[in-house]
C-alpha cells in the first residue's frame, strides 16, 4: 500500500534547520501499517533533507560547515542568469539532496536515539514549503 501526506513548513530561509520528526512520526501513526519506509522529498532545488542530531551546537556547526564549503558572499553562474543571488542555495541543496527515506517498525521510525530528520533551507529568503511524504508499508 501506498499513502501520500504533505508537510507545509514556513522557512525564515537562510540556512533554517527545521526538525520534521514529529510530524513523519504522525503521518507514519495515522496510518494501519506496520512495516515499510516513509520518504520525503522537498520539491523545487533550494531545500534538502538529512538526520542530524538537532542539539544547540550542531544548529550552529551545520551552517557554518555550509558556509564554509560554499560561502553564501561570492558570485556564482547562477546569479549572472537570473540575478537572485541564491547560486550557494542550488549548490548546497544539490550537496545534501532533496529526499530521505526511513524505514519503520512495529509503526516506529527507526531512528537513532539522537536522530533527527531535519528539513535544510539552503534559499536566500523565507519559503512556504510543502514537503512530499510517502509512505509504503503493509
Amino acid at each position: 500500500m501506498v499513502i501520500t501526506k504533505e508537510i507545509k513548513l514556513n522557512s525564515r530561509g537562510h540556512g533554517d534547520i527545521i526538525d520534521i520528526t514529529p510530524q513523519l512520526c504522525e503521518a507514519v501513526d495515522s496510518t494501519d501499517l506496520s512495516d515499510g519506509t516513509v520518504t520525503v522529498f522537498v520539491p523545487g532545488s533550494t531545500g534538502g533533507l538529512t538526520t542530524i542530531e538537532y542539539e544547540p551546537g550542531l544548529l550552529k556547526d551545520l551552517p557554518e560547515f555550509f558556509e564554509k564549503l560554499i560561502p553564501s558572499g561570492r558570485s556564482y553562474h547562477h546569479d549572472e542568469t537570473w540575478h537572485d543571488g541564491n547560486g550557494f542555495s542550488h549548490l548546497r541543496s544539490a550537496l545534501i539532496g532533496p529526499d530521505i527515506t526511513i524505514p519503520f517498525v512495529s509503526g516506529r521510525l527507526t531512528l537513532g536515539t539522537w536522530q533527527q530528520v531535519v528539513f535544510l533551507e539552503f534559499d536566500n529568503r523565507g519559503r512556504n514549503r510543502t514537503l512530499v511524504v510517502q509512505i509504503i508499508g503493509e
